[in-house]
């Protein structure tokens, strides 16, 4: 394409607890099986949230300097030097997970629980893996997912975060027609609202500590919505299926008390490491299903060809956008869960909404 890269460029980096800077970064030199991605727009994750308040991410703990970001999307201006990945030109979304055996057994076909997986943006393992949050990024070429011309890339960055619903969603089994509960209606939460809607739910309860979730949650297909603190309401759904996506116990309890007797409890929400209080002899006594649900495999083609189609309906889940020069301000409106849905930083504009 004739574009000449520049040595560096700004990007996202996170120093430790409360330390974050917009700075910029060399342009790490590709591999033979990289490619360089000009990055459009990065969605903003409570992961990110979590490396620039405290310092760590559950029990992955900053120890160097970090570039953050893992929902990204952009378009390819030069194409690994080994024929693979899409060629120059191509918008793309990203799949930021390496699999790697390691030194526990896991199911070869779920390779999201491969013990030696890296993701973009991770410190879970030293040296960390930077993300890409930043104006251009050098990803392996495996990575890229080509995106079709019917999907604008500004609804495209969220390909990674419903990927997460997706799978979360598929962990309960064939909803259709059965009764859902959501518990916690952040992004994740959200896009789980709008996955459930696709897949045939009957019907759809929502529920958070806050209005803004619930109207995003509507928006995107909710049939009722109920404030978190109203545990007889949350009770009487008997939901066939919850997904918990509150991350903390007391969404926990609440999914275990609004599920059905022989209902399913899908744990997406990454609760705190350690122990924590759990409505164990309820969830025996009604033979409920708890299951973890944990980042996501291939299902990021099939929440490509949905949101290309319009049968994933997406869209008020997105919030606000940024530009990358007021990318700490940005931090901060995503850190307000009351206020926002999906905060997204735009690496090519110098507007913000």
């Amino acid at each position: 394409m004739g574009i000449t890269l520049p040595a560096s460029g700004p990007a996202v980096v996170a120093h430790g607890k409360g330390d974050l800077r917009i700075e910029d970064i060399p342009l790490k030199a590709p591999a033979p099986d990289e490619s360089i991605v000009e990055i459009a727009y990065g969605g903003i994750c409570g992961s990110d949230l979590h490396y620039w308040l405290h310092g760590a991410a559950g029990e992955s703990i900053l120890k160097a300097s970090m570039v953050l970001g893992h929902e990204i999307v952009g378009v390819v201006i030069e194409q690994a030097a080994d024929g693979s990945g899409p060629e120059p030109g191509t918008r793309v979304a990203v799949h930021p997970a390496t699999p790697a055996p390691g030194g526990a057994r896991y199911p070869e076909e779920r390779p999201n629980l491969s013990p030696g997986c890296t993701y973009l943006g991770s410190a879970a393992r030293y040296p960390h893996t930077d993300g890409a949050f930043s104006r251009y990024a050098t990803l392996p070429s495996r990575m890229l997912r080509a995106l079709p011309e019917t999907l604008d890339l500004r609804t495209a960055a969220l390909v990674e975060p419903a990927s997460v619903a997706w799978h979360a969603v598929a962990r309960a089994g064939d909803v259709a027609g059965k009764t859902a509960m959501v518990i916690g209606s952040g992004p994740i939460g959200a896009l789980a609202v709008a996955v459930l809607k696709r897949a045939g739910a009957a019907r759809i309860v929502a529920v958070d500590m806050h209005d803004k979730p619930l109207e995003i949650a509507r928006a995107v297909g909710a049939d009722a919505v109920l404030k978190g603190d109203d545990a007889e309401a949350i009770a009487a759904v008997e939901a066939d299926v919850v997904i918990e996506s509150s991350g903390s116990h007391h969404g926990l309890a609440s999914a275990i008390k609004g599920a059905t007797r022989g209902g399913k409890v899908v744990m997406v929400g990454l609760l705190p490491s350690g122990p924590q209080p759990v409505f164990i002899s309820l969830a025996i006594t009604r033979e409920l299903e708890l299951l973890g649900s944990f980042r996501f495999n291939n299902e990021i083609d099939d929440v490509i060809a949905a949101l290309a189609d319009g049968s994933l309906f997406v869209d008020p889940v997105i919030t606000h956008e940024f530009d990358l020069a007021h990318g700490l301000e940005a931090f901060k409106v995503a850190r307000n869960s009351a206020e926002s849905g999906k905060v997204l930083l735009n690496f090519s504009s110098k507007g913000s909404i």
